[in-house]
């Protein structure tokens, strides 16, 4: 997901306030009047979440709905740019206190808060939160099990519960303990996989039917892979967060690009899916109108080629080399209609940490070395190796996956493409079953801090289902490094950016993926909604709460 510089802990609860009061609204523009409350809007998504289970989902499209129905105990400024990636208090009534070695996290719950269903929010509903993220294998619960006391032995089945988190449902008072310091733990209780639910919620997917949240909105309605429905809760009274405008929002799954841009166009939908591609030949007709529906906005999101590197051919580094000296980013980049900027890094420019030094197997935005390539490939004797090559069927993601085969093809391997549907793809290559030799992948930040975009590089984090380390990478100089940057403060991360930068290298050079850009993303609306207050959140995109109808 999206994803600056995390400046949350260093900010008082009272400016964090400041700036999602700011965040929230915008300057409107003359001669479009707003209604303030009420009305429905039409969503277009190219791919459907992956589940809109709070505890499940990992993707934009997931996230997009669950933050606005599952507040955690900390969230995100509702702004644009980087004021919204401040961290404010949701459910918990300030930012933690944390103690000075960095491993007791003490918050209170905000009294009074219920649930879409009338019932009351409890401290212990927290904990039961984030055991239920654990038993249906959350792609991210290593964050989890990794810091948090007692959290691995829950998810073993050692223990019955989550040692290291007390509650007290009286006061309010929630307290967790890590196992070492982590800088970035304060972005973890954001995630809306950390957002509560009632306990007893079942440890089962529940995509289809999502449990009660507390937020601006509820999820309703669910037509899997096809539709959903966001319903204004009128229980929802937060300081800090937008109650929302809107009553509802109709979410529809449209995953043919040039339909889903041409009913935007003819406001038919209201709003484009920021992770989908606008198509090339209705390109320059939307920014014709840009300032008024169109905007082209900047993502902390890196586009790569997974490498399984515990299978061959991509075991050998001589072939992960050739193949990163092979592709041609410039193709990459057409194929975006100009969306991504060319890179080699695996960190987007976004975040401290992103290296400046040459690339390692030719720049970006030079013609590839086919010769020295291919060369590489007959030295490691795996020609004619056959690999399945992964991919969605989204455009222009299966046009990645169709070319990135034909570049194997060309270097001497026996290269197929295996396009599967977009809702299902990365829970399948996420899968060890599966055990994917290679294939397209992207990450766009959960939160803004480099140790995110490493949970894919992070041996730690391998698991057997929901597994986002799709390369299979476990270093140990790269563990090392982690082990040395996790525990930095946010507030301190400048101190430690020629660190990063130097892992970042590091990896490049091992070719352990094979990353060609970063892309930047569509704020594209119908003429119905009020484009000038609508924000673009980082890390979530369309922040539909700020969505207002135009008179």
């Amino acid at each position: 997901m999206s994803r600056s510089l995390r400046l949350g802990i260093s900010l008082t609860a009272a400016s964090a306030l400041i700036f999602a009061a700011c965040g929230g609204g915008g300057t409107r523009s003359r001669g479009s009047p707003v209604n303030s409350r009420g009305g429905a809007a039409t969503v277009n998504m190219g791919t459907a979440p992956d589940s809109l289970d709070p505890q499940l989902g990992f993707t934009n499209q997931a996230a997009e709905a669950d933050w606005l129905a599952y507040t955690g105990l900390l969230t995100y400024a509702h702004a644009n740019g980087q004021a919204g990636t401040q961290l404010i208090p949701g459910l918990a009534t300030s930012l933690p206190q944390i103690s000075s070695n960095g491993l007791t996290y003490t918050m209170t719950l905000r009294p009074g808060l219920t649930y879409s269903n009338g019932a009351p929010v409890k401290a212990s509903d927290f904990p039961y939160s984030l055991e239920r993220a654990m038993k249906i294998s959350w792609g991210g619960k290593s964050f989890f099990t990794d810091y948090i006391v007692g959290a691995s032995d829950y998810d073993s089945g050692k223990a019955p519960s989550i040692s290291g988190i007390t509650t007290n449902d009286a006061t309010g008072q929630i307290t967790i303990q890590l196992i070492k310091a982590y800088g970035a733990f304060d972005n973890i209780l954001a995630f809306p996989a950390a957002g509560l639910v009632p306990t007893g919620t079942p440890m089962n997917d529940l995509g289809n039917s999502p449990p009660p949240g507390v937020g601006s909105y509820t999820i309703t309605n669910v037509v899997p892979n096809q539709s959903f429905t966001m319903q204004r809760n009128s229980r929802f009274a937060v300081p800090g967060i937008p109650q929302g405008h809107l009553q509802t929002i109709n979410v529809h799954v449209q995953s043919n690009t040039l339909t889903e841009a041409q009913q935007v166009l003819n406001n038919q939908a209201d709003n484009f899916d920021a992770g989908d591609t606008v198509p090339p030949t209705l390109l320059s007709q939307i920014q014709s109108s840009a300032g008024s529906r169109f905007a082209k906005e900047t993502a902390a999101l890196t586009f790569y080629f997974f490498m399984n590197t515990t299978t061959k051919p991509f075991d050998n580094p001589l072939v992960r080399q050739a193949v990163n000296m092979a592709i041609d980013r410039r193709v990459l980049q057409r194929l975006t209609s100009g969306f991504i900027a060319a890179g080699c890094y695996f960190l987007p420019p976004q975040l401290p940490g992103h290296p400046m030094a040459p690339c390692p197997y030719g720049g970006p935005n030079g013609a590839p070395n086919l010769t020295k390539a291919k060369a590489l490939v007959q030295q490691s004797g795996l020609a004619g190796t056959p690999i399945t090559v992964w991919g969605q069927n989204r455009s222009p993601r299966q046009e990645f996956v169709t070319y990135y085969t034909s570049v194997l093809n060309q270097l001497g391997f026996n290269a197929t493409a295996k396009i599967i549907q977009s809702s299902l793809y990365f829970t399948t290559i996420g899968n060890a079953s599966t055990n994917p030799q290679t294939g397209f992948a992207d990450w766009s930040q959960d939160f803004p801090n480099p140790s995110d975009f490493y949970l894919l590089l992070d041996g730690t984090a391998i698991q057997p289902v929901k597994n986002q380390n799709f390369s299979m990478v476990n270093d140990p100089q790269i563990q090392a490094s982690l082990a040395k940057l996790y525990p930095v403060p946010a507030t301190q991360l400048s101190s430690v950016a020629s660190d990063w930068q130097q892992l970042d290298q590091y990896v490049a050079k091992q070719a352990y993926e094979a990353v060609f850009g970063y892309e930047q993303v569509p704020k594209f609306m119908s003429n119905r909604i009020n484009f000038s207050s609508a924000v673009f959140h980082p890390l979530y995109y369309n922040d539909w709460s700020s969505w207002e109808l135009k008179g």
